[in-house]
């Protein structure tokens, strides 16, 4: 005869083991998307920090505010 127990659906020892691999691939996905945000909003703000540069450059009146690139 089976222990009450262990039958009880909310007792944290008795999981599915699908359930563990499911909770498992969804933290990946959620940590992989942490770090995608972190990424995005990182070059988001170091694109601003350039453009903040050349606008205080052009906004001094100087004409060589631009990256020079060299010609090959």
């Amino acid at each position: 005869m089976a222990d009450p127990a262990h039958d009880d659906p909310h007792d944290p020892d008795a999981q599915n083991p699908d359930d563990d691999e499911a909770r498992r691939t969804t933290n990946i996905v959620l940590a992989l998307f942490f770090v995608l945000v972190v990424a995005a909003g990182w070059w988001l703000v170091d694109a601003m920090v350039a453009q903040r540069k050349v606008d205080d450059c052009a906004a001094q009146g100087r004409r060589n505010c631009g990256t020079v690139v060299p010609l090959r």
